[in-house]
């Protein structure tokens, strides 16, 4: 297994680049065969290097390796967390290939091989940060990452609104990397090393710490937040989801985001985590404070979308608050139900997008209320989009239940009924969905009245959408509907595998605080948790359904709903303000009162 790391890179990279030099002679069955042989074989190779993590293995590219301690060649860390990270990038890359088998049927004049190509990219970029060892090398392939994200959400350049979403994706993501390598330059500039965990060292070796290791940890935080979608950073997520094509939703919602997560755990347990570093207790007062925040807004604004890729955007954010609270209460048990739910999340997330492009490329249409009672016929369908809404309130024996159990036993107290609710809420949207657009539930929507019109300058109503096949499609392929089935069938497998979990726990542990594993299991109180949750969702969904009038949107949300304005400038100045919310709840600690 000596030299394999760099090959989670290497690999989906040289494919990119064989498609772009040879894309223009191929038929578009052959570059889909290429990409989608690509990412299979990176994907097995990153199974078999996770199966092999332990003990985890540190690589230097080049043979750079330090000398008397000080390092300045590339580091690529392989354990556990990392490895599994890189793991997941690549089995969702695999599955979004797979789905858009019949995508993007390119005019002769684009190349045949672009879409494969740069989803191959994307995949280098997010295994790269996943693994990478050092800061600036985690930038690079966070930036890589970035860029071709744009690319793939602008991919649909004839359209206004793709490139508006595109743009807005790029000037804040952008923004969020350029407070990273602030960052950066200022912990190299305090210990002359770029390795996160010489870094680590050079920190504690100076002392307590100081304005300095505030101002990077804030700079830093910033960037992988605004990776994350954390309120206040979150404005572009909701915007690039309505305009990115369905695979690409389903790499955004399903594991870039979670990346986020994981770089805010991976930075602050190898870099700030020692006493040179930022007090446990101030981290904790961040990552809940902002948790709880994310959450709540994402839940609510979920409730009161029409537009269905914007709801389950918004889903993904309010369950990124609940992924931040978890890692916020610096636990080894709350970090494995964490991992398990963030697994069993990607894969229902991923499947729920997966169904709104059968959809949109259906009907041309994501308004909840122009496809009421239109798709009684996509039984299947609907079964899919009814099983991940189930799974993602919490619904025993799925993996993102377990892991949500857990971590509500971590958190406890109004922490875990914040999880049920949250999950509840979110879940009960895309139920009340289901009901409305598969079952034909309820009374037919009414004609927008003056409330509902205000309401719309702010937030569009997915009617009108282009497929994004060339036509709408008379028959459902059983490809598109294959990969939400068996990211369904993963999700469910990874909760009930005997053994699963605890592997779960065992990788994390390992590379988290190194003592003894924590036993993952259903309990009583996990159990009555998720079916309480599920419950929620089910009768809020079904009054929502049936009497829209008793749970439409209140006043107070409208003002709310305006902060989503579409205009970058806006989302620019929240995410100062958010850089200034970090600055001011890990101040009183690092600085004293």
């Amino acid at each position: 297994m000596h030299h394999q790391l760099p090959l989670l890179v290497a690999v989906p990279l040289l494919g990119a680049g064989l498609l772009v030099a040879v894309g223009r002679a191929l038929p578009r069955v052959a570059a889909d065969i290429v990409g989608c042989a690509v990412s299979a074989g990176t994907a097995a190779l990153a199974v078999l290097l996770l199966l092999n993590s332990s003990p985890p293995r540190t690589e230097w590219v080049g043979g750079w390796k330090p000398v008397d301690g000080r390092g300045i060649g590339i580091v690529l860390t392989g354990d556990g967390p990392g490895l599994g990270m890189a793991a997941l990038a690549s089995l969702l890359t695999l599955a979004a290939l797979a789905y858009s088998w019949r995508y993007f049927e390119e005019p002769a004049r684009r190349h045949a091989g672009s879409f494969p190509a740069l989803m191959l990219l994307f995949q280098a970029g997010m295994c790269g940060f996943a693994i990478a060892g050092d800061l600036f090398d985690a930038f690079v392939f966070f930036e890589l990452m970035s860029v071709v994200a744009y690319a793939l959400t602008g991919y649909r350049v004839e359209e206004a609104k793709a490139v508006q979403g595109a743009l807005t994706f790029g000037v804040v993501n952008s923004l969020g990397a350029y407070a990273v390598l602030m960052g950066i330059v200022l912990l190299y500039a305090r210990t002359g090393e770029l390795s996160m965990s010489l870094i680590g060292r050079g920190l504690d070796a100076h002392g307590g710490p100081d304005a300095l290791v505030l101002a990077s940890f804030v700079l830093v935080l910033t960037g992988l937040l605004v990776k994350s979608a954390a309120v206040p950073f979150h404005f572009w997520l909701p915007d690039a989801h309505a305009v990115a094509p369905t695979p690409v939703c389903m790499l955004l919602s399903g594991v870039m985001v979670e990346l986020g997560v994981f770089g805010v755990w991976r930075v602050y347990g190898t870099v700030f985590a020692g006493p040179g570093g930022v007090p446990a207790a101030d981290l904790e007062r961040v990552l809940v404070v902002l948790g709880v925040l994310t959450a709540v807004v994402g839940a609510v604004m979920c409730w009161y979308q029409r537009h269905i890729k914007r709801l389950l955007a918004y889903s993904t954010v309010a369950h990124t608050g609940l992924f931040l609270i978890g890692i916020g209460v610096l636990t080894p048990e709350a970090d494995d139900g964490i991992a398990l739910y963030i697994l069993g999340h990607a894969g229902v997330k991923a499947a729920l997008f997966a169904c709104v492009g059968i959809l949109l490329d259906r009907y041309g249409s994501v308004d909840e209320h122009a496809l009421h009672g239109r798709a009684r016929e996509l039984r299947t369908v609907a079964v899919l989009f009814l099983v991940g809404g189930l799974a993602l309130a919490g619904l025993p024996p799925f993996a993102g239940s377990l892991g949500k159990s857990v971590a509500e036993e971590a958190t406890g107290g109004p922490l875990a009924g914040l999880y049920v609710v949250a999950s509840a809420l979110t879940a009960a949207a895309v139920l009340r969905v289901a009901g409305r657009v598969f079952l034909g539930l309820g009374p037919p929507p009414p004609e927008a009245g003056e409330h509902e019109a205000q309401a719309g300058r702010y937030e569009t109503t997915g009617s009108g959408e282009e497929p994004e096949t060339r036509g709408r499609l008379g028959a459902v392929p059983d490809t598109m509907t294959a990969v939400p089935a068996s990211l369904l069938a993963g999700a469910l497998a990874a909760g009930v595998v005997p053994g699963f979990a605890e592997a779960v726990a065992h990788v994390v542990n390992e590379a988290g605080s190194g003592g003894a594993v924590v036993p993952v299991h259903w309990t009583p109180l996990g159990v009555v948790l998720g079916l309480l949750s599920t419950a929620l969702a089910v009768g809020l969904a079904a009054v929502a359904a049936t009497r829209p009038k008793l749970l439409a949107a209140p006043d107070w949300a409208l003002p709310l709903r305006r902060l989503q304005s579409g205009h970058v400038g806006d989302y620019v100045a929240w995410l100062l303000v958010g850089a200034t919310l970090l600055g001011a709840l890990a101040l009183p600690g690092v600085l004293g009162p």
